[in-house]
């Protein structure tokens, strides 16, 4: 009972306080984090203590696996070269300098010094990917963030457990003197990379195939929890990289999940991860924030005084701030010449992702993991902490202002949603290629489906331009959400009054509740785009030969707006002019599709937006954007 209430009591935290943290625009591991150090202050709150076991074997894996199964292989691999460059190279030089000056600080000899820095030297896979898309950095910058701190974890624990094997703290025993040299080093390091590529690699085969056999949604879903300590738990038996092996499993099963699951069974599993992630990642703090007081009691009775060992921890601090972009400059300055990838050839990108180091879970992780007889641990664990909580408050709050001033901004809703137009529209073309090819059509549902993927690639066109009227994907998705709401309100009378089976009713609310989801997504998404502000349009190369030869001074003959509508009276939603001629027509969102029927009428091929701070066109004849 004890253990169910403390369960309860931990998740009601975590979700009162990051709500609370939400308006005040404080992260909520650092509330949390908050929360538990004043808590764990106050007389009969229990102390929890957090076993290095439930952090590596049961917080870990989940969290590793839920941030690889929402990162692209593609861009893994196209990001290869600077990602491999901050995992590892990065990795190395971090917990080198803090060897260094960690054994100049303390009394501890440079095997164990060299393990700090493994502790504190990789980045975390959460933080990173939080704060970098909540300020909206550019997706290749927020890729490789991503990357980094996905394999850098590899690379610093195999770096603690060779040092720790140096410092005779490890499988040895303390007092051991075990033979650690440069070939036994590399090929440990060597056997905790294959090791653990393969074995994810075997786990991604495995659960490919059950997954090919399974039917059910909830058999689908269950089935990836076990996934991450599948994958774990073997390569760590073998002595091989654990966190490799997840996110291994990670990246293929997601890169291959169009193909291995169905719709339904992909829906469910982001939404269970999703609460899955928030609730671990968040406790984690909660539970290292509850710990505080022990740590310092414990500190406070080793040979260290309390006050020495934070001057000492922020120092490391320092050292892990510095170290970054010491690494960083010097790294993008000597691949800029191979690399087309901003991080390494402009500076203001550079300098944005040398400050994106905050430390989290797999620091404290980490550091819990040292022997109970390793010198002076509980100085070790408050240093990991103290730059944990550093990295997250200095970086974590000053990284968006960073941003802002040097100008470093994350894609364009506007542009995206121009390549989304471009891209549905080029897969519903294919699709309905194929249905007008079957014999077997329905000429009645293929004129049903046509209208349909039109509508389905207009609402993308609407989310474009500013004229401030109603368009009608906005109007269907406004009345619609009121006779949804009209209509549940008439089904929970019925389900009230017990006249029909509730098991028919539960089945019409959950459809119901699908398609309401669905369009508040979509009008979510109108919203952002609509109010995202307009910028300077880019350079874009030409896509087809059409928009290379099209005139680049065409005055617009109506430029109150689209002729034929004015002259019917008829309202129209967005502007385009013929590149040709200048003709002014309207979107096929409007009712009359001027625009449309003006190419058909004359064969000009290009037309361009007339909306405010829109200069993209294009082709009729070849279906492009430009």
């Amino acid at each position: 009972m004890d253990l169910a209430l403390t369960l309860v009591a931990i998740a009601a935290t975590v979700i009162v306080v990051a709500r609370l943290c939400e308006p005040l625009g404080v992260p909520s591991p650092l509330g949390l984090l908050g929360v538990g150090v004043a808590a764990s202050f106050i007389p009969g709150i229990p102390q929890i203590a957090l076993s290095p076991d439930v952090v590596l074997l049961g917080l870990l894996p989940p969290l590793l696996y839920a941030a690889a199964v929402n990162t692209s292989l593609i861009d893994m691999r196209r990001l290869l070269t600077p990602i491999l460059g901050l995992s590892v190279g990065l990795v190395l030089f971090t917990a080198l300098a803090v060897a260094i000056v960690a054994s100049w600080l303390l009394p501890i000899d440079f095997a164990l010094a060299l393990a700090l820095g493994a502790i504190v030297a990789p980045p975390d896979a959460v933080a990173a990917t939080a704060v970098a898309r909540q300020i909206g950095l550019p997706r290749q910058i927020t890729t490789i963030l991503e990357g980094e701190s996905l394999l850098n974890d590899a690379t610093a624990l195999v770096t603690l457990r060779t040092a720790l094997g140096a410092a005779g703290l490890a499988a040895h025993g303390a007092g051991a003197h075990p033979s650690v040299d440069f070939l036994s080093v590399t090929e440990d390091f060597g056997r905790a990379v294959i090791g653990g590529v393969a074995v994810g690699w075997l786990v991604f085969l495995i659960v490919g195939q059950i997954r090919r056999q399974l039917t059910k949604t909830a058999a689908d879903t269950a089935l990836s929890f076990a996934v991450p300590f599948m994958a774990y738990a073997p390569a760590e038996k073998i002595h091989a990289s654990g966190v490799l092996a997840v996110v291994t499993a990670g990246l293929l099963l997601a890169h291959k999940a169009p193909t291995l699951q169905s719709a339904s069974s992909r829906l469910s599993e982001r939404v269970n991860w999703a609460s899955i992630t928030f609730l671990l990642e968040n406790a984690v703090f909660l539970l290292i924030g509850l710990q505080m007081q022990s740590i310092i009691e414990d500190v406070r009775t080793s040979s260290l005084t309390l006050g020495r060992s934070v001057l000492v921890g922020l120092a490391i601090l320092v050292v892990a701030l510095i170290a970054r972009p010491l690494w960083i400059f010097p790294f993008a300055f000597l691949t800029s010449a191979r690399s087309p990838v901003p991080m390494a050839t402009l500076s203001p990108p550079a300098a944005v992702a040398s400050w994106a180091g905050m430390r989290g879970v797999v620091t404290l992780a980490a550091a819990l993991t040292l022997p109970a007889d390793t010198p002076l641990r509980p100085v070790l664990v408050l240093i990991a902490l103290i730059v944990t909580v550093g990295t997250l408050v200095l970086q974590g709050f000053t990284l968006p202002a960073l941003a802002r001033a040097l100008d470093v901004r994350g894609p364009d809703p506007r542009e995206d949603a121009l390549v989304e137009a471009t891209v549905v529209g080029a897969a519903t073309g294919a699709g309905l290629r194929a249905i007008e090819a079957d014999p077997h059509s329905d000429p009645v549902a293929l004129a049903l489906i046509r209208e349909q993927s039109s509508a389905r690639v207009n609402r993308i066109w609407e989310q474009l331009g500013d004229t401030g009227t109603e368009t009608p994907s906005e109007t269907y998705r406004r009345m619609r959400l009121a006779m949804i709401g009209a209509e549940r309100r008439e089904l929970l009378l019925m389900r009230a009054s017990g006249e029909v089976d509730q098991h028919v009713l539960t089945t019409v609310l959950n459809g119901m509740d699908a398609e309401e989801a669905a369009l508040s997504y979509g009008q979510r998404r109108a919203e952002g785009v609509r109010m995202s502000p307009l910028r300077p349009p880019d350079a874009v190369a030409a896509a087809c030969d059409h928009l290379q030869l099209e005139a680049q001074c065409v005055v617009p003959d109506s430029p109150e707006g689209c002729l034929v509508c004015l002259e019917t009276g008829q309202p129209w939603v967005h502007l385009r002019m013929c590149a040709t001629c200048g003709h002014v027509g309207c979107c096929d969102s409007s009712a009359g599709k001027h625009a449309s029927a003006h190419f058909h009428d004359t064969g000009h091929p290009v037309m361009r937006s007339l909306e405010p701070g829109e200069a993209w066109r294009w082709c009729f004849v070849d279906e492009a954007l430009g």
